[in-house]
């Protein structure tokens, strides 16, 4: 993987992907509370969703980190 993003683009990736993380963390706690309908673990769109969170936010992290950008290897031009 060669480098293709900036300073800003690596430290918006990591920031962002944080944030995400911690949301999809956050659904998933709340998604494993008992009692209420429809938010039991592993049954319903809050623990799902938790998880798409959890692992595109990784990535985003691991993006950033590695300062490689996958929509700019496809080609295409990102303002960032």
């Amino acid at each position: 993987m060669q480098c293709n993003i900036d300073k800003r683009g690596r430290v918006l990736r990591t920031t962002m992907g944080s944030l995400i993380s911690l949301i999809g963390i956050g659904l998933l706690a709340t998604a494993s509370l008992a009692g209420l309908p429809g938010w039991t673990l592993g049954a319903g769109w809050p623990f799902w969703i938790g998880v798409a969170c959890v692992l595109s936010g990784a990535f985003m992290v691991f993006e950033g980190i590695n300062g490689w950008c996958a929509v700019r290897a496809m080609g295409f031009k990102t303002p960032i």
